[in-house]
């Protein structure tokens, strides 16, 4: 028995060692061969009771053999009988075979009647947890449909180095948590507001903007109302720096006249934007960091009045019509409060992307995804300061995601900035308007 046994048992440990290897060493494989097929199973064998336990059945009235209990015999025993009668069944929602995703699954479901998408979005943690899995999103792209996608780990505790970006505007700076990039598009969603507390990763995020624009043909330009200990190490790819509020008005003035400049070359060429212009004649876009946004409308006394409406108003006129003109904001603070001023919430409204880090007051959070979804808001309370570089972000599909930054140095940041200075248009240059053919010079 015992020269059975063995041999027995030295396969056993051999197959359970291979199979271990084989998932630390190339998990997607053994994913998709071994551990998303027993996931299948397990979903739909289970998915009547997870339904149930969940709220998503709905009583229908079916037939069916009952037992019903007949006479008692003389030997004391029950004589049952079939009986096919009509009777309230529990109805789950049909569902589709699960597909395999990279860091999970996906399936699509039938909605019952009565039933709509936040229904499944109010219990994703129930069914997470039924599943064992790490979160469960739902989605819904057609009536009738929802869509489970499943992320059986977080994909956000360990992720990738910064890859290089070949679309002018766009940058992919991390991952969100389906495991896909996370890209800010500057084309498709063209202001942004990012806050976060200290050691939250706003300021990684704004790195990794740099090492992303810098080799890009575009016009940077920072607001920098710490003194300039953020944005000063990267003055060789900037093309303006402001350190204070004045200078920081200053600028804006500059950014508005060079706005109504644009509009009039538009005009004159029959364009509505820059992108309609042909190539030769379109201006050099603008991308507008601003550190510590908060700084731009604090006011000390009442003489700094004036001083903060004209500042804020340039602001905001940049941000209702930059878009078409090629000039976009990113905008960053710590704390983003409507006690600042009207100027923030007008400010806020013209920012369709927003992305929440960690923050130390619930107000910034409520101010920056309150009008979004209650459930983006919650999930941003519960970001831990352990997890630098998490951040709940408003997406271009109109839905929030967890995301995580690319660890993005500063040295890394400086080194991208001075490789790529010969980029760097100087401000004259940007502030030259583009000249119009007029008709008679075309002929000549």
């Amino acid at each position: 028995m015992s020269d059975q046994l063995y041999p027995l048992l030295g396969v056993l440990a051999a197959l359970t060692a291979g199979l271990w290897a084989w998932r630390r060493f190339h998990y997607p494989s053994f994913w998709l061969a071994i551990g998303f097929p027993i996931a299948a199973i397990t979903i739909r064998a289970t998915w009547r009771k997870v339904a149930l336990g969940c709220g998503l059945t709905k009583k229908r009235q079916r037939f069916w053999f009952t037992t019903v209990p007949g006479l008692v015999a003389s030997t004391g025993v029950v004589r049952v009988r079939r009986k096919w009668q009509r009777i309230a069944v529990d109805t789950k929602p049909f569902m589709w075979l699960p597909l395999p995703t990279r860091h999970g699954w996906r399936v699509t479901l039938h909605t019952l009647e009565g039933q709509i998408p936040a229904d499944y979005a109010e219990v994703a943690e129930r069914l997470a947890h039924s599943w064992g899995v790490h979160a469960v999103r739902v989605s819904s792209d057609k009536p009738g449909r929802v869509r489970l996608a499943a992320t059986v780990h977080d994909p956000l505790v360990k992720i990738d180095e910064l890859p290089p970006s070949t679309e002018l505007l766009k940058v992919t700076v991390g991952r969100l948590e389906t495991g896909t990039p996370w890209v800010i598009d500057f084309r498709t969603v063209p202001h942004w507001l990012n806050a976060g507390a200290t050691q939250s990763g706003k300021s990684n995020l704004a790195n990794a903007l740099i090492v992303g624009l810098a080799p890009q043909p575009v016009a940077l330009v920072g607001f920098d109302l710490k003194g300039g200990v953020e944005f000063t190490p990267y003055a060789a790819r900037l093309s303006a720096l402001a350190t204070s509020r004045a200078e920081c008005g200053g600028l804006l003035e500059d950014l508005v006249a060079l706005m109504t400049d644009r509009m009039g070359v538009c005009r004159m060429a029959g364009a509505r934007n820059i992108w309609q212009l042909p190539p030769t004649m379109r201006p050099v876009p603008i991308v507008v960091l601003v550190d510590e946004l908060a700084e731009l409308y604090l006011m000390a006394d009442k003489s700094e009045k004036d001083e903060i409406a004209k500042t804020s108003t340039a602001l905001l006129r940049v941000a209702q019509l930059g878009r078409a003109f090629g000039i976009y904001l990113f905008c960053c603070g710590q704390r983003i409060g409507s006690d600042l001023g009207p100027g923030v919430t007008a400010l806020r409204a013209q920012c369709s992307g927003r992305i929440c880090h960690r923050v130390n007051d619930p107000e910034t959070a409520t101010m920056t995804l309150g009008d979004l979804d209650p459930a983006a808001l919650d999930s941003a309370r519960t970001i831990a300061a352990e997890t630098p570089g998490v951040a709940i972000v408003a997406s271009q599909d109109g839905q929030w995601y967890r995301a995580r930054s690319f660890y993005v140095t500063e040295q890394t940041a400086e080194h991208a900035a001075r490789t790529y200075a010969h980029l760097a248009p100087p401000w004259s240059e940007v502030m030259t308007v583009q000249p119009i053919e007029t008709p008679d010079q075309q002929t000549a």
